[in-house]
């Protein structure tokens, strides 16, 4: 992003990426506003200084990109991308840039398997995109981060993702929204009474103290019950 800022032209390339799962009609009036300006500007500012973020402009959408809007029925709200250069993929938790499994995602995959498969073989892709195919958009609210550094660009993200829960709730109903963390929760209010929310902590806090095991409170088996109550439909995990 350190070359010449030609604001105008990434905010067509990013728009263009929204199309694809008609995520567009959403950002639509977001994308070409002075707040995304803004947030565009911040980071190429940033950039400047040499203070590099994760994961590149290209796949800052690929969470949009890869869950087709209409048939949107989860949304798991994490905090910040992966901090460490060329993992973050777009997608929170994913881990398809490099492949190798990250601890955040190892306590989910294992609580999935657990909770939900009774122990048994669930796949260990660590490429979610599977999940986001199936409508579960793989959110976090900061969707980007300082390289080596979690948590820093909460503030320049904190319109998007306002602008963005604050269309769902007035425009999907029976959404299930999993909150994962301290600073995803923060995001509670924003979610209308016509959803459902559920909270959980977040699993690097588990990573951070080393436990053998992250306790879910049993969130993706509550979430699979509820997508099949309300979406007539089963979530291959």
């Amino acid at each position: 992003m350190k070359d010449k800022l030609n604001i105008e032209e990434i905010k067509l390339k990013m728009f263009d990426k929204l199309k694809s799962n008609n995520w567009d009609k959403v950002f639509s009036s977001f994308i070409f506003s002075s707040d995304f300006d803004k947030i565009i500007m911040q980071l190429y500012n940033l950039s400047m200084e040499d203070k590099n973020f994760t994961p590149p402009l290209k796949q800052v959408f690929r969470a949009f990109e890869e869950c087709p809007f209409d048939n949107l029925k989860v949304v798991i709200i994490g905090q910040d991308p992966y901090p460490q250069l060329g993992v973050a993929d777009g997608i929170s938790f994913s881990c398809s840039n490099t492949n190798n499994l990250q601890p955040s995602l190892r306590y989910i995959l294992g609580e999935v398997n657990k909770t939900v498969y009774g122990d048994n073989p669930v796949s260990t892709d660590v490429d979610l995109k599977r999940w986001s195919n199936q409508g579960i958009l793989m959110l976090n609210t900061s969707l980007t981060t300082e390289v080596g550094k979690i948590g820093q660009h909460y503030d320049i993200w904190k319109d998007f993702t306002a602008y963005l829960l604050d269309y769902l709730t007035h425009n999907k109903e029976n959404i299930i929204y999993i909150y994962m963390g301290k600073k995803a929760q923060e995001w509670a209010d924003l979610t209308g009474d016509n959803n459902h929310k559920l909270f959980v902590s977040h699993p690097a806090s588990a990573a951070y103290t080393k436990q053998k095991h992250w306790d879910s409170n049993n969130v993706f088996l509550e979430t699979q019950l509820l997508v099949q109550k309300y979406h007539n439909t089963n979530i291959i995990w």
